[in-house]
């Protein structure tokens, strides 16, 4: 249990200090995408040798930043006494994958703007594959613990990088440079121009998930292993939901690259629809059969109940999730960033951490969870008025004045 806790009180401070590169990726991918859809081959060029620069120059500084401030951040989050050490090691140790972490998530960014997310997800998968043997190997054979798990999923991540880059340069036509030769300023300014609002979006939403994960911590080790294992089970039905709105990304991009209307104002509505039906009987399905897969994570039957609980609250509303956040990916790939931005800021800071907090001052603490599906249902709600903006209707009258043409 205290392992449990260990590690998932732990992963807060690594993605605060990605996510604002996480999210210049994300940009990455919106860029190449509507150089596909135009066709620009020189514009897709200076992207990849763009991104590589960038890479290297954030991520070695960032690796040292994490170190040292690290450990200062779990007690910023009140990490449990006993909990503490382990959270520090595996803190340290997976520090020093940042730039295997950052160099897939960059890579996964260019294949996905190629429109070949399934590369992609098959590289995320050897990464998994390899990070659930390397544990295996690390802590059941060699009696690693923390540590062991801590240094398979660096391992993982740099195995992971180093895959996309044999791929990107055996399986595509864009010249990958393995280490960085120069940047193009026009290029790296389209990128921080629309990467650094989206990074600095998932920052803030990563700092509230600290405050959040300090109030879980206040529940003791048991609450918050039960969330851990919970999450853990929980991300197999946010597969459905990831795919998918990185795919509505891609297909607004190159869409709008290619200057097709039709095609935006059909999937625009289309892909939200599909993706909450889908995550509804992801969700629904996943909650009626958990058990069976949480006893896979643990035995301990106190933190089963935590994590049931999790499960059976927040999972039936994941469409919700799905559905606000496809309509999200869609206006980012269109670059429209700023609506979706403050949307997920309110989300979070207006509804689901109050609520969570307001649980526990009525003395519901082991009920804090309830926040999360709160929120999801609020963010729905607020991005159906996508469909009211002078961008939406700006698509709209786009599709008309082509369907005319025809």
């Amino acid at each position: 249990t205290t392992a449990l806790a260990s590690v998932a009180t732990s992963s807060q401070p690594l993605e605060i200090l990605l996510c604002v590169f996480v999210g210049i990726g994300s940009g990455i991918s919106i860029l190449v995408s509507q150089a596909v859809g135009r066709g620009d081959r020189d514009q897709l060029q200076k992207l990849v040798r763009t991104s590589v620069w960038l890479l290297f120059a954030a991520s070695l500084p960032l690796t040292v930043i994490g170190l040292l401030l690290g450990p200062w951040m779990l007690r910023l989050m009140q990490v449990p006494a006993d909990a503490m050490p382990g959270a520090v090691l595996y803190l340290r140790i997976t520090m020093l994958g940042i730039l295997g972490n950052m160099g897939y998530n960059f890579n996964a960014g260019l294949l996905r703007g190629l429109g070949n997310s399934s590369s992609s997800l098959q590289l995320l998968f050897i990464s998994c594959a390899a990070n659930i043997v390397l544990d295996l190997v690390l802590t059941g054979a060699l009696g690693l613990g923390i540590g062991g798990v801590a240094a398979a999923t660096a391992i993982a991540l740099f195995l992971s990088w180093i895959c996309s880059i044999f791929y990107i340069r055996r399986c595509t036509e864009l010249a990958l440079p393995v280490l960085p030769r120069g940047f193009d300023a026009g290029t790296l300014r389209q990128i921080v121009r629309i990467g650094l609002p989206l990074g600095l979006n998932s920052a803030l939403y990563s700092i509230g998930h600290v405050f959040l994960q300090a109030l879980y911590n206040l529940q003791g080790s048991v609450f918050v292993a039960g969330c851990s294992v919970a999450g853990k089970v929980g991300g197999l039905a946010n597969i459905t939901v990831t795919s998918l709105s990185q795919a509505t990304s891609v297909f607004a991009g190159q869409n709008l690259g290619a200057q097709d209307y039709r095609r935006l104002r059909k999937g625009g509505w289309m892909i939200p629809a599909a993706s909450g039906l889908l995550s509804l009987a992801g969700g629904l399905l996943m909650a009626a059969c958990c058990r069976p897969l949480l006893l896979l994570f643990t035995q301990d039957e106190a933190v089963l109940t935590f994590a049931v609980r999790y499960i059976r609250i927040v999972l039936p509303f994941q469409w919700c999730y799905a559905a606000f956040n496809a309509i999200m990916s869609f206006a980012n790939g269109m670059g429209e960033i700023r609506y979706a931005t403050i949307v997920n800021i309110i989300l979070l800071w207006g509804v689901r951490i109050p609520s969570s907090y307001l649980l526990a001052w009525l003395g519901y603490g082991g009920y804090a969870m309830a926040g999360v599906p709160l929120s999801f249902v609020a963010g729905l709600l607020a991005m159906l008025f996508y469909y009211k903006s002078h961008a939406w209707a700006d698509i709209r009258a786009h599709a008309e004045a082509q369907e005319s043409a025809k």
